[in-house]
């Protein structure tokens, strides 16, 4: 099917679910644009809905079938798309409804907890890292911005799919942390340990807060560690996703050496 009009109701509905987190929630449906990103979905196990491409654009060729194949115009696709150059790749997904009991852990376990992160593109570079470091879960809890928002999917570079991700209510997320014996380190500037001097090795969860007031009291008052990252500028605290790189890949180096 060739759709050439920007009125198609098909593409207004794919405009919906790109700008509109509760077009989403309603219809259990996520967007994926990119060839990258796309590839990624496709290999953890994915299956579109539906599959869109502009021959204008397309340089390479996905060897996938959707159960609904569209053809668009240029001009379509650049009216459906969040990125400035389009590579003319785009596919409609049912949203995963993965579980925290689904997660499988490796020894020690290593877990990132991102509480109500609001900016797209620090959470896509938090599922970045987790990917990089092989972290077990990405448990984002309370969340601002959803992780099926199509600009964490871009900013994740679609690792999005294959670090384990899970959105919960931070209790959910404690209590599962508690029974797994997962011990809690928090980042703060107000802490007096260096997150270099402290013991990452074991069962271990980096929590990290939002960008402007960081985690909230329920974290602070239940972690088990206190770390902060040394600073000697004007500003006070690093942005989310470098700090979470920053512990992460320190509590890495730590099981290295072990």
């Amino acid at each position: 099917m060739d759709i050439t009009s920007i009125q198609n109701p098909k593409v207004k509905h794919i405009v919906k679910l790109r700008d509109d987190k509760r077009q989403r929630q309603r219809d259990g449906l996520m967007i994926v644009e990119g060839f990258d990103e796309l590839t990624l979905a496709l290999k953890s196990g994915l299956i579109p809905q539906t599959l869109l491409t502009a021959p204008e654009l397309a340089r390479q060729t996905i060897e996938f079938s959707a159960a609904e194949e569209l053809t668009v115009s240029r001009r379509v696709f650049e009216k459906i798309s969040y990125r400035d150059n389009p590579d003319g790749w785009l596919g409609i997904f049912s949203i995963p409804r993965y579980q925290l009991d689904d997660v499988k852990l490796s020894e020690p376990p290593l877990v990132i907890v991102a509480q109500s992160i609001e900016k797209p593109g620090n959470l896509g570079a938090i599922l970045r890292t987790a990917d990089a470091a092989g972290v077990d879960l990405v448990a984002v809890c309370d969340p601002r911005v959803d992780l099926w928002n199509p600009n964490v999917v871009r900013a994740s570079r679609g690792t999005l799919f294959t670090a384990p991700s899970v959105e919960a209510e931070s209790q959910t997320v404690m209590a599962w942390l508690r029974s797994k014996q997962i011990l809690i380190v928090a980042a703060t500037p107000a802490a007096e340990s260096l997150y270099t001097e402290v013991d990452l090795r074991g069962p271990l969860a980096i929590a990290v807060g939002t960008e402007d007031i960081g985690l909230t009291g329920y974290w602070m008052s239940n972690a088990d560690l206190k770390v902060r990252i040394p600073m000697v500028g004007n500003v006070n605290s690093l942005n989310v996703s470098i700090a979470t790189a920053l512990i992460t890949y320190e509590a890495v180096r730590q099981r290295k050496l072990k």
